[in-house]
């Protein structure tokens, strides 16, 4: 019989393990991992380096960083915040920096730094850990003393008084968890790049550039389920604006990536088929941007149109949408109608594009969906359906845009659950 058992050896699990084991040493406590290597997701994480958190401490800022989640985790980010996680690595000898993007990373820049530190943390604490233990069910009994689970895994059958589930997107747990009567909400990708086959921005992956990138709405209007974030008149459903990158099979980059994270179930169900708007350059408007052409048509006369990157734009990008425009190589400034600029100017403000598929974000792949919200008690991250069983990270219908905050929402429940675990 275990004290508190852990279904799930990634970053919630494990930070919940250590705050458990800690607060009280007489606990006995345990993991189980499906997979053979623990942690596989902090791993891959930022590229192998390992995006812990985002520079962003104010709660009421962090919540906004949420699709799904935010109303909810505003009380828990105020028990349990990023400047928290900060001091929990410093505590054990882990320095973290920032970027300048707000991303928080160890100095070492490696993802092994926090594996290690967890690791090194559960063997000083006495918790177990068994791999190859994926779980086959899970079930109260009731005996005299109360309350306890019965945990099967395809190794063993484990009972324990409190048990944590902190699986992440694993569909076969969320079966289990509709068995006991939880509710799931559909999961659907989210963070994951578009597939777009344009001419426009064929051979010239690599480049990258700050843009306004909006969804649009087809031509049947959909039921929308999530907030209108438009500026062009309502033909938008949302827009973002930030990096993005060319890449051989379409658009990425930090803009796109939290297109796909705000409109997860949107695009889901378009099949991921939909039309995309880009404003290659954000501080200018179709008109100004016309006005601008014609000024440098005045001063550049003699130059030709190609050669001359009128704008603060990757050079390779404004020869694309110069050829875009329907002007020849040769063709200079003085010559180029007035027509052609305006069709230029159409390019570089509002180049439409149509996605057909996505391909996942390996770095931070992250799925919507899990144990619906309204069924847990975010004070303790304990089940409203189910004493002495808690939840913590993505197994949970929430998850955040890219840049270290979905790791927070791992450390801020699992440190929250621990306590509630403990009774504190």
């Amino acid at each position: 019989m275990f004290d508190v058992l852990i279904i799930g050896g990634g970053a919630a699990g494990f930070y919940a393990a250590i705050h458990i084991a800690e607060g009280n040493r007489k606990l006995k406590v345990a993991i189980l991992e499906r997979g053979k290597e623990v942690l596989t997701k902090v791993k891959i994480s930022g590229g192998g380096r390992c995006n812990v958190t985002h520079a962003e401490f104010d709660p009421g800022e962090l919540v906004k960083n949420y699709p799904r989640g935010e109303k909810e985790l505003l009380g828990p980010f105020h028990t349990y915040c990023s400047g928290d996680t900060v001091q929990f690595f410093e505590e054990r000898d882990i320095a973290l920096k920032i970027e300048d993007d707000g991303r928080m990373f160890p100095v070492s820049n490696s993802s092994q730094t926090i594996i290690d530190c967890f690791l090194n943390e559960a063997d000083r604490l006495g918790i177990q850990v068994y791999k190859h233990s994926s779980v086959t069910d899970i079930s109260p009994v009731e005996v005299d003393e109360g309350l306890f689970w019965n945990v099967k895994s395809i190794r063993n059958e484990y009972q324990t008084k409190k048990l944590l589930v902190a699986t992440g997107s694993n569909p076969k747990v969320w079966s289990l968890l509709l068995k006991l009567g939880h509710t799931i909400d559909d999961p659907t990708p989210s963070l994951f790049t578009f597939n777009v086959d344009d001419e426009r921005i064929s051979g010239i992956q690599g480049v990258s550039t700050q843009a306004r990138v909006s969804i649009l709405k087809p031509n049947l209007k959909p039921k929308i389920t999530i907030p209108l974030a438009s500026q062009a008149k309502g033909e938008a459903l949302l827009t973002e604006e930030g990096p993005v990158l060319i890449t051989h099979w379409g658009l990425s980059g930090p803009a796109i990536l939290r297109l796909s994270s705000w409109g997860a179930k949107l695009l889901n169900e378009r099949n991921y088929k939909f039309s995309i708007r880009v404003n290659w350059i954000p501080e200018y408007h179709e008109e100004s941007v016309i006005d601008l052409l014609m000024e440098i048509k005045e001063v550049e006369a003699k130059k030709t149109v190609l050669r001359t990157k009128a704008l603060d734009l990757p050079r390779r990008l404004w020869t694309s949408l110069v050829k875009a425009s329907g002007i020849a190589p040769e063709v200079t400034w003085a010559d180029v109608s007035k027509e052609r600029l305006q069709q230029l100017a159409m390019q570089l403000t509002k180049s439409e594009f149509k996605v057909n598929g996505k391909s996942t974000f390996k770095e931070e792949f992250v799925t919507a969906g899990g144990v619906t919200l309204k069924e847990i008690n975010f004070k303790t991250f304990e089940s409203k359906l189910h004493h002495n069983l808690f939840f913590a990270g993505e197994v949970i219908n929430v998850d955040a845009i890219t840049g270290g905050f979905n790791f927070q929402n791992a450390w801020t429940g699992g440190y929250i659950a621990a306590q509630g675990i403990l009774g504190k």
